[in-house]
């Protein structure tokens, strides 16, 4: 049975796929930004939801970092009760398993919904059982997934070591993993060595965003200084290859990265929103994979850049010529990198997986 061929885009709609780089407050419905804001008296830039869409898609559109990350107020503000937390988390489970999503990681900041009263406990509580109440409504669908939920701190913020905390203390109760998110430039992750410094003491599994606005002292800082298990975007590793010879020459970070089989967290969409690369084929994502780096493909910001996981695995298609091979590789390439145990990540892959894109790519 051969992978080789090209997949259709029903045939991407179906197959299985694994997400570890998704924010929460960037993945709302419209529709419900609409319904949460009118219940607050929030102001929104318009209350149809094709024109809200519409506004997200284009007010990250500017090529600026600091811009695309403005755009969240909006869901921030409308994510402070409990109630509005369940909602969003639960949509989220769903309209992913819709995608054909399996197994997602899905990352959040629980201080940015404490405005109204809630802890960091009542927001990490109400967004796992958000999760979970999206799994049955995906399994009363017909789908099959798992969401489990890495909390991150702000790096231009002081809630690093108590954030740090909340992962160990809920790591067996839906969380998996600590981030930190937010601008690069002048807010270096050596800034929260202590909180990364108590995660690897505990045995705790961490991520970090890095090379994604900022280069490449970034991403050293990120795993040489801190220790980091992937690198979230991580794209800007593409400035240690050089290019000018007949075959590219890997610097000695990237051959690091490479070797060491360090995760990068892919998000192609949001990357030319934030002027990463002009367009999807020139994307670095494209040679990275050539190179067998152990690239992923995520969604980032699903509302933002109005996006989802076949949409991504469908732009790859069209502008590298993916295979059903090549989808498959990087679904596998973020189960291995997933934060849940590797029986755990083995299970998916013998289970669903495979067999899900042997059949689909059979059709």
């Amino acid at each position: 049975m051969s992978l080789t061929n090209i997949p259709t885009a029903d045939q991407i709609l179906r197959v299985p796929k694994a997400v570890i780089h998704d924010h929460l407050d960037g993945g709302l419905r419209p529709q419900t930004i609409i319904e949460l804001a009118a219940e607050i008296n929030y102001t929104l830039p318009t209350t149809d939801p094709v024109k809200l869409a519409d506004w997200f898609e284009e007010s990250c559109n500017s090529g600026s970092l600091e811009r695309y990350l403005e755009t969240f107020a909006h869901t921030v503000a409308v994510m402070q009760t409990r109630e509005s937390i369940i909602r969003v988390a639960r949509e989220c489970a769903l309209d992913l398993a819709r995608d054909g999503v399996v197994y997602a990681e899905v990352r959040g900041a629980p201080e940015l919904f404490t405005e109204q009263g809630l802890s960091l406990g009542d927001v990490i509580e109400a967004t796992v059982e958000g999760y979970r109440l999206g799994e049955i409504d995906a399994n009363a669908e017909g789908f099959t997934i798992r969401v489990e939920s890495i909390l991150c701190a702000l790096r231009h913020l002081e809630q690093a070591d108590l954030v740090a905390r909340k992962v160990v203390e809920y790591r067996d109760r839906g969380v998996v993993g600590f981030d930190i998110a937010g601008p690069e430039d002048g807010f270096p992750p050596t800034n929260q060595q202590a909180a990364f410094d108590y995660l690897r003491q505990e045995n705790a599994h961490f991520t970090i965003h890095a090379g994604e606005a900022y280069g490449l002292p970034s991403i050293w800082q990120a795993i040489q200084m801190c220790g980091a298990e992937r690198l979230g975007h991580g794209v800007r590793i593409i400035d240690d290859i050089d290019f000018t010879g007949a075959e590219p020459k890997l610097g000695r970070l990237a051959q690091y990265v490479r070797d060491r089989r360090i995760p990068l967290e892919l998000c192609p969409t949001s990357n030319l929103q934030t002027g990463a690369a002009k367009d999807y084929a020139s994307h670095p994502i494209g040679i990275l994979e050539k190179l067998r780096f152990r690239v992923t493909i995520n969604t980032d910001n699903r509302l933002m850049s109005r996006t989802s996981m076949s949409y991504e695995m469908s732009e790859s298609v069209r502008a590298f010529g993916w295979t059903f091979t090549d989808l498959q590789r990087v679904t596998i390439n973020a189960l291995k990198s997933a934060f849940i145990p590797y029986e755990e990540r083995l299970k998916i892959i013998e289970e669903i997986v495979k067999p899900g894109y042997a059949r689909i790519s059979a059709e």
